[in-house]
């Protein structure tokens, strides 16, 4: 039986990202940035007004008391030279002991040095009185405040946010080069399935596999392609897989392990490649299956019928592949250390990663874990309490029981809400 860590291993080794592509910002959103993008030209481009106001020479409202309120008050009235709107684009030049109204992001006109905020004010549009002095500098955005020419916007590696798009956009870049999402084929094998479109009839299920992989897949960040039932035929299976090989990085097929009819499907895989069913030491989904298939040796796995266990296989297998290929260095969920609030059982000399429900005691800060599900092999099938589940509690090999009170590894699912 080999360990997870081991097989593990040999997934990852198998881990081909994509090429870089060049999108357009607009669709780089949640993808890692594949160059260092350089700055052109200074962010903001010229100084301008922060705040809505009164552009002026900081030495023309001097004395009137400034940014501290122990300065000694008085008031001082200066003529309004004009509005400059946000957006304005002729020069404008400020005279000595004259004012200018301004709006935010409106271009400071020569010799100003500060806005006087409007609150400072009475308000006037031909004259102004002013209340209170500012200092050099105040209410201003300097041309290069953000980035300067030849300053890092985006590094390599980062990962494109909200933040990342807008700074794209306010250095003017239109595409940017990207690790693109790897293509991910995901199907399902078995006689008993019927799609959710159809009524079960005797003895048939719903294909919930083929759709529970599929979001996950898209979870972790792949493109989805999910093709749904496919049929065991070998000649039909066969026509169905490599015609996915020639169009996926990943392929995933559920229900593929187990019975006399998993057999026949790794019987057709087998002819196209490279394809090992083996016993991992974990529990549930011990038993799956990966290859590499096509003449592109794709990386292909075979995960349990169970739903489940399909799920928790993907998890620790399939997720951290596709976190690879994304080109992330840390393909892994985070990992925190909770108290068990139960007694938590597991399978002796297999890893376990049972569904849990993880929360925080908010006197201390401490994480605290429910586990989910009960015994080991009394309810591994009961889908409704993965769904409830926001992490996996991970039980040491060597570990068949946690005590209550005992501290235990826990990673972290996708967060819901």
């Amino acid at each position: 039986m080999r360990s997870v860590e081991e097989q593990q291993a040999r997934v990852a080794a198998a881990a081909v990202a994509p090429r870089p592509v060049r999108v357009p910002i607009a669709e780089s959103q949640g993808l890692m940035c594949a160059e260092e993008v350089i700055t052109e030209y200074p962010l903001p481009g010229f100084d301008q007004a922060a705040i809505d106001g009164y552009a002026v020479r900081s030495v023309d409202v001097q004395g009137l008391g400034g940014d501290s309120d122990d300065e000694q008050g008085g008031e001082i009235s200066l003529p309004v030279m004009g509005v400059i709107e946000a957006g304005a684009r002729t020069p404008s030049r400020l005279q000595p002991k004259q004012a200018a109204r301004v709006q935010t992001g409106a271009p400071m006109p020569t010799l100003a040095d500060a806005v006087l905020p409007l609150r400072w004010t009475d308000g006037g549009q031909a004259r102004v009185r002013v209340l209170r002095g500012v200092r050099s500098g105040a209410y201003v955005r300097r041309a290069g405040d953000d980035v300067q020419p030849g300053d890092v916007a985006v590094r390599a590696g980062a990962t494109i946010g909200a933040a990342q798009v807008g700074l794209l956009a306010a250095v003017g870049r239109e595409r940017v080069l990207v690790h693109p999402r790897p293509r991910v084929t995901v199907m399902s094998v078995g006689g008993e399935l019927v799609d959710i479109s159809r009524t079960p009839g005797n003895g048939q299920v719903y294909d919930v596999n083929s759709y529970a992989i599929a979001a996950a897949a898209r979870d972790a960040g792949a493109e989805v392609n999910r093709v749904g039932i496919v049929s065991t035929e070998p000649k039909a299976l066969r026509e169905a897989v490599e015609g996915q090989l020639n169009r996926a990085e990943l392929v995933v097929i559920a229900g593929a392990v187990g019975g006399a009819a998993a057999e026949g499907v790794r019987a057709v895989l087998s002819k196209l490649g490279e394809m090992e069913v083996t016993r991992i030491a974990m529990h549930p989904g011990s038993v799956q299956g990966f290859g590499q298939l096509g003449r592109e040796r794709v990386p292909t796995f075979l995960l349990p019928a169970n739903p489940v266990s399909a799920l928790v296989v993907f998890e620790v297998m399939v997720r951290p592949l596709i976190r690879l290929s994304l080109g992330k260095r840390q393909s892994l969920r985070r990992v925190v250390q909770a108290r068990a609030l139960s007694p938590i059982s597991s399978v002796p000399g297999r890893k376990g990663f049972l569904r849990g429900q993880l929360m925080r005691d908010q006197d201390t800060g401490e994480y605290l874990v429910q586990a989910l599900g009960g015994a080991p092999g009394a309810s591994s099938h009961l889908l409704a309490t993965l769904a409830e589940a926001n992490c996996l509690v991970v039980v040491p090999t060597e570990l068949d029981q946690v005590r209550t009170g005992e501290v235990v590894d826990v990673a972290f699912l996708a967060q819901r809400g």
